[in-house]
């Protein structure tokens, strides 16, 4: 008895095992699609990061020129400064 149950339990397991190993059909048109899409998604990316450093390096050089326009106002503001005192003394 105790053989018989020991036989068909190997058998069952086998079974299960065999049956768990077979794998699925798979769809190539669905997975050409998710490639495809993965693809596109790639390429929006790439072309996203190119405007990305694009715009920052616009905005590095809008920031220069900021600076230089500061830097010219301050002297300008010193000159004005120093007119206004030269003024004032005499």
């Amino acid at each position: 008895m105790q053989s018989k149950i020991t036989k068909i339990s190997i058998l069952a397991l086998a079974l299960g095992m065999l049956g768990g190993c077979a794998a699925p059909a798979v769809d190539n048109g669905v997975a050409e699609a998710a490639l495809a899409k993965a693809q596109d998604a790639y390429n929006l990316a790439t072309d996203a990061r190119q405007m990305a450093s694009e715009a920052s390096y616009a905005a590095e050089q809008a920031q220069n020129t900021a600076d230089s326009a500061m830097e010219c106002c301050n002297q300008n503001s010193q000159k004005l400064d120093r007119m206004f005192e030269k003024a004032m003394m005499k």
